[in-house]
Formats: structure tokens, C-alpha cells, sequence
């Protein structure tokens, strides 16, 4: 596609150059107000009226034109991840792990790309607070010399389910209760009591790490397993660890509820990661994967690698350092930087690759589907969505396309025009996995081994108090007062298959005198 804007590189121009479209923008900003249209607004204060006293008249454009924008000038929230925070700044190559990965972004030491974050909350509405116990997302879009990588993750490395049909009504039962918009921890267990594999997470959206501190100490992870192929096509599925430089911060129910408290803190950690980058403290991450062959037998393992309620264990596959990442600049427009950013999972460049967890195969469906939903079919014409290399293709036309195209050929390929060209031989073993497909059409569980051993190792991990916190945040759920004694009974045997001694004492909990307890309001945020 030609290059979207029509100013010059750096990004002004001249509106009297007849080969620059002049855009809205600061740029081209004129010292008296104008409507959309270019001409004069006469006055910004008062609506044309039929005499002082008299009715205001249909006839003001200006008036008509400012509040039908004003009414249209929200669009609709993100589906999940409604509420977040973004920032730029750059990747830098740290490791050369070019022997994994063709990506030309990650070529050689030292190497810098820029980057905009978006971190978030990923159940509640755009108006909530930041302090709720939830899981968060952890998005970073790579503007790279090949395209655009969007990396979509979250601060928890397992996830809820293992198959991606299944989301809908995982999110459906996290949100409020649509008879009385209240988030019910019965809801959740109900559902989840179906999928014992989400006691994984469980251990850690209800233990300390289910309410980070703030944007700047959150941990992000792939959580899916992707691959990296390398210059000659070889491939390995993969793992992404983020971690941050100063270390993992949390929020204990007590904490999370005093900062909510606190003057201006319904977003805490949106001023706490805007100050410190203004006043010169930008957060920094480290970048690591984790490497499986492609080969790898789901049986000698111990679990499907395309499984993402699943860790893979550290000792067998060690982490690898390969980059950092600071962002150093606040946004300039939270529309334009943070609510407009789209990102999908199925945007990658060559030397990165979906794999077939099927969790994110179904995420390369929906996340381009629901972006087109909410910002409309030309999202990727966006700005903060363009890709920084040149770009071309014959993709035409729809909703707000505001490229300018001097072309009579829009079709490839021809024998007149050069309409572009394909670059299948130098890319097609980089960008596309060439692992074989075959099998029987099937739609059963992608399962291998044990869903508790993980979880219950989690749980023997901690030590006393932060296991009885981890114990309160639980009890909050199960004594729930529409949590039914099916839905209980279920959940007894899921706690006492991850730890015997743990699932006994939420039993004793429950049939003792805390069976009546109200959900506690920092244990039923999810």
C-alpha cells in the first residue's frame, strides 16, 4: 500500500504543496478554529439563533457538526482488556540468538526497535479501578524493518483453558452477573469446576500475584507457544518470559483496597507509570525464551507444549536472555496511543510463527475480527498501528481509508502497471512453519499427562502466610452464598487432587463456621 499520510518523512508539510494531504494534525494547525471542512468558525460559544431570544436555527453547521462528533467520539470498549495504560520506547538486542530466529530486528548486539506498550486489566469495564484482582495484559507492538510483531500477552504464564472455543464463556462467567452486574464468585467456580485445568491458574490470579503493584513491576509472558524459525528454516516452539528489571511487585487484599482508597488512585498505576517516565525512571524489562524442538514428544515431556495451562520446568528449558525493553516516552493522546492501538497475535514477521495451540490459533481469528469491529475496517491505516518501513498492497478502499492513490492498476499481477511483487523466495522457510500437517478431523481435549501436579507444587511452595492469604482468597468463592454444595463438592475434590492437605482444609473451612461468610471483596475481583 502507498505510504498512508502524504506528509513528508518526518512528518509535517506544507498545505500548499498540492502533493501533500494535509491531515488533521498539530502540524498543520491554523491559529484561528475552522470546522472540519476548512472554513472559519465564526463563534465557538454561541448557536446561531433567530434573534437574541429566538429558537436556534438547523442552518449552523458548525453547531450540528460539533455535537454529532461529540456524540460519536467514544468508540466501543475493548471486548476484554477495556481498562489500560500504554507507553513507548525501544527494544534493544542484548543476546544473539540469530541461530533460532531469521527475525531482522533481533540481527545483531545493540540493535534498537521501537515499541509501544499497552498493559491492562483484562475483565472489568474501562472505568474500573486498577487495584482489582485480576488478570492483566501485556502487549507490546515491535515496529520493525519487516512489519509490525505484536506480541499479546498477559502477566500470568498459564492460562484458564486449552482450547480457544472455550473463551467465550470464560469471560462470560469472570464478568458481572448479567441479571445483577455483580461479579459472583459462584459464576467463576461453576464454570471452571468443568475444567479442573484451571486450577493451575487459580494458584496464581488467587495467590499474591493476582493484584500487581503497578504497570512498571509486572511480569509479561507469552503464555501460548509460538515458534522461531531461523535463517534456514529450521523451527523450535517457544515460550516468551518479560520480567522486570527492579523485579515483580504485588498487592495484598489490604493494600489493593487502601490505594483504591487514596485521593486520584482509582488509577495508581497509570500515575505511577507516567511519572516515572517524566521524571526520567523509564521501566525497563528483560526478554527471555524458553525453546522446545518441534519434535518434542508430548508423552516423554509430560505434557503437550501446545498446552498453555502449562509451565515448561526452567532446568529442562532454561531460559534465554535475547533483548530489553524500556519505554521512555509518555503518550501523546491516550485515543490515539493507548485506546487505538489494535492488537492480534497473528501479526508476526518472518523468524516468529503461530504454532498449533489451539488457543491461539482461535486468538488469530478473533483479535482481527473484534479490532475491525471496534475501529473499523481500516484500523491498520491507524498511526499508532502503521507500520514504520514502507508498505504496499492492493487492499481498497471501506470505512475512513484515507490513503491517497494516484493508481489505475489495483490488481497483481499485471502486464501493464507494476503492481508489486511477492517475495515467496526469500521469505516463504522464515515466515511459514513447514512442520507437516495431518490428522483426522477431531474435537476432543488437547491433554497429556496430569492437570494437578503443577498447581499443587505451587501450593507446597509457599509458606504459612502466604498460604493463608492465598487460603482467604479462595474461601472467598466457596463461601459465596449462591455457591451451590454440587458446585462445592467439585471443588473439594479438584483442591484436595492438586494438595491432600490443602483441599482438607478448605473442606473444614466450609463446614465450619465461615460457611456462611460473604464473598470477600478483594478475593471475588477476577
Amino acid at each position: 500500500m502507498a505510504q498512508a499520510n502524504g506528509a513528508s518523512a518526518n512528518g509535517k508539510g506544507n498545505c500548499k504543496d498540492k502533493n501533500v494531504s494535509c491531515m488533521p494534525s498539530v502540524n498543520f494547525n491554523t491559529k484561528e478554529l475552522t470546522t472540519n471542512t476548512g472554513a472559519p468558525v465564526i463563534s465557538n460559544e454561541f448557536s446561531l439563533r433567530a434573534g437574541n431570544r429566538g429558537p436556534v436555527l438547523l442552518e449552523d453547521y458548525h453547531l450540528l457538526e460539533k455535537l454529532g462528533q461529540f456524540n460519536r467520539e467514544k468508540i466501543p470498549e475493548r471486548v476484554v482488556h477495556a481498562r489500560g495504560m500504554g507507553a513507548k520506547g525501544y527494544f534493544e538486542v542484548t543476546k544473539d540468538i540469530t541461530e533460532l530466529s531469521a527475525a531482522a530486528f533481533l540481527k545483531e548486539i545493540g540493535k534498537k526497535c521501537p515499541v509501544t506498550a499497552r498493559l491492562s486489566t483484562v475483565v472489568h469495564e474501562r472505568g474500573s479501578p486498577e487495584s482489582l484482582r485480576d488478570v492483566r495484559g501485556f502487549s507490546v507492538k515491535f515496529y520493525t524493518e519487516e512489519g509490525n510483531w505484536d506480541f499479546v500477552g498477559n502477566d500470568i504464564p498459564v492460562f484458564f483453558i486449552r482450547d480457544g472455543i472455550q473463551f467465550v464463556d470464560l469471560v462470560h462467567c469472570l464478568r458481572p452477573n448479567p441479571k445483577t452486574n455483580i461479579q459472583e464468585g459462584w459464576r467463576i467456580l461453576d464454570f471452571l469446576s468443568h475444567h479442573p485445568e484451571s486450577v493451575h491458574i487459580l494458584t496464581w490470579l488467587l495467590d499474591d500475584n493476582g493484584i500487581p503493584a503497578n504497570w512498571a513491576n509486572m511480569e509479561g509472558y507469552g503464555v501460548n507457544t509460538f515458534k522461531l524459525i531461523n535463517a534456514e528454516g529450521q523451527e523450535n516452539l517457544c515460550k516468551f518470559h518479560v520480567l522486570p528489571k527492579e523485579g515483580a511487585k504485588f498487592l495484598t487484599n489490604e493494600e489493593a483496597q487502601s490505594v483504591g482508597e487514596l485521593n486520584m488512585r482509582h488509577s495508581h498505576a497509570t500515575h505511577d507509570l507516567y511519572n516515572r517516565i517524566r521524571d526520567g525512571n523509564p521501566p525497563e524489562w528483560t526478554w527471555y525464551v524458553q525453546t522446545m524442538p518441534v519434535s518434542a514428544d508430548p508423552a516423554e515431556v509430560g505434557f503437550d507444549p501446545l498446552d498453555d495451562t502449562k509451565l515448561w520446568p526452567e532446568d529442562k528449558f532454561p531460559l534465554q536472555e535475547f533483548g530489553k525493553m524500556v519505554l521512555d516516552e509518555n503518550i501523546q493522546n491516550y485515543f490515539s496511543d493507548v485506546e487505538s492501538i489494535a492488537f492480534d497475535p497473528g501479526v508476526t514477521v518472518p523468524g516468529i510463527a503461530v504454532s498449533n495451540d489451539p488457543v491461539l490459533q482461535t486468538r488469530v481469528l478473533a483479535y482481527a475480527d473484534t479490532q475491525r469491529y471496534r475501529l473499523g475496517v481500516n484500523y491498520q491505516l491507524l498511526p499508532i498501528n502503521m507500520p514504520k518501513c514502507p508498505f504496499h498492497n492492493n487492499h481498497m478502499d471501506g470505512a475512513m481509508n484515507y490513503t491517497i492513490r494516484d493508481e489505475e492498476v489495483n490488481y497483481w499481477p499485471s502486464n501493464v502497471e507494476h503492481a508489486g511483487e511477492t517475495q515467496q523466495a526469500k521469505y516463504m522457510k522464515t515466515f511459514y512453519s513447514s512442520e507437516p500437517i495431518n490428522g483426522q478431523r477431531v474435537k476432543e481435549d488437547l491433554f497429556v499427562g496430569d492437570d494437578y501436579i503443577q498447581a499443587g507444587d505451587r501450593i507446597r511452595s509457599m509458606d504459612e502466610g502466604r498460604k493463608e492469604r492465598f487460603l482467604t482468597n479462595v474461601m472467598g468463592w466457596m463461601t459465596d452464598p449462591k455457591t451451590t454444595e454440587e458446585i462445592r463438592q467439585k471443588w473439594f475434590a479438584i483442591w484436595s487432587r492438586t494438595d491432600k492437605d490443602f483441599g482438607a482444609l478448605v473442606k473444614e473451612k466450609c463446614s465450619g463456621e465461615e460457611a456462611g461468610h460473604p464473598a470477600m471483596a478483594g478475593a471475588t475481583k477476577a
